[in-house]
């Protein structure tokens, strides 16, 4: 496994990084630590989780994927980097979501409670909140590093403008500064390539992203006619909408079957050329990989052992140029 650093800290994070948003819903408890345990055993030491997981489960799994988490690392806590993250409401109470200071502070004493540790090693906002001055939320935030119970604090699904204000305030303010930004990424999806990846180049912010295989689309198993499978994140719950909305669309099933040929040609599986082009660019620090079955992590673990050639990069980037709208040369 290859490690590298987050951003411009010295930070040190596995290549590749387990998310788990799975765990408690999808996956019980038994499949869950098999996943991580698979994980683990192939060199993956980052790991990735939030307080309002599993995905799609509903209320009364809230927070179950932390608590999974947080039995399988006993006697493993100090050999992994430990992500997790705040913003969604984790209560009916109206003070129970968002990046307020009242918030953030009682989110993260619950994520130890559940994760059974002292300290998590990156922080992050799972969105921006509108309503709350990001001073408030920096100012919060930097009171945790100061106190140790965050080492690092990044942000996640931020648009290019709010995480430079961010760093903007923060240096103002003298506080912590978000060192890591955790967006939507894939061959489907890149519109942050325009404003947010050169923001995070220029300034030495790390990129996590997730849905690098696209919710499962990129695995080419999905048929367009008929409905969704059942048992994935296409029927999934409450996320079930979100990602028909975001993926299951004639567009994409039609750049899927042209990515076909291309995997075949280079010997690769869709899953492995799909993260093998989000890998490819050098702004991405850890891809966020997940899964429902061990079995499935291994498509992804391969694409470390095969990069992209320069040439099968530029025929991938031209075939899905339409998904970074806005571009010029579209």
């Amino acid at each position: 496994m290859e490690h590298t650093h987050l951003g411009r800290t010295g930070l040190i994070v596995s290549r590749l990084c387990l998310g788990t948003m799975t765990f408690g819903y999808q996956c019980d408890d038994d499949t869950s630590f098999a996943i991580l345990d698979r994980a683990f055993e192939a060199g993956i030491t980052f790991i990735d989780t939030a307080d309002v997981y599993p995905l799609g489960g509903p209320g009364s799994t809230l927070g179950a994927t932390e608590d999974i988490l947080g039995r399988w690392l006993r006697n493993r806590r100090d050999d992994v980097v430990l992500a997790t993250k705040c913003h969604y409401p984790t209560s009916r109470r109206p003070w129970d979501h968002g990046n307020s200071r009242m918030h953030v502070t009682s989110a993260i004493e619950a994520s130890l409670r559940r994760l059974r540790t002292d300290h998590v090693d990156l922080y992050q906002l799972h969105a921006p909140d509108p309503d709350t001055p990001i001073d408030e939320t920096l100012q919060a935030l930097d009171d945790l590093v100061t106190a140790g119970k965050v080492r690092y604090v990044g942000c996640s699904n931020f648009l290019a403008y709010q995480l430079a204000r961010s760093l903007g305030r923060g240096e103002v303010l003298g506080t912590a500064r978000f060192d890591s930004v955790q967006p939507r990424y894939n061959l489907l999806f890149r519109e942050i390539e325009r404003e947010l990846l050169p923001l995070c180049a220029e300034e030495g912010i790390g990129v996590i992203p997730y849905n690098p295989i696209a919710g499962g689309l990129l695995t080419g198993k999905h048929q367009r006619v008929g409905s969704p499978t059942e048992g994935t994140r296409f029927t999934l719950g409450n996320a079930a909408d979100r990602y028909q909305d975001r993926y299951w669309h004639d567009q994409e099933f039609d750049t899927v079957d042209a990515l076909r040929p291309l995997a075949d040609e280079a010997g690769m599986s869709l899953t492995q050329l799909a993260v093998a082009w989000v890998l490819a660019n050098p702004t991405i620090t850890s891809p966020i990989i997940g899964a429902s079955r061990p079995e499935q992590l291994d498509d992804s673990l391969r694409a470390l052992d095969k990069p992209l050639d320069d040439d099968l990069k530029d025929r991938l980037d031209e075939l899905t140029l339409p998904y970074r709208k806005g571009d010029a040369g579209r």
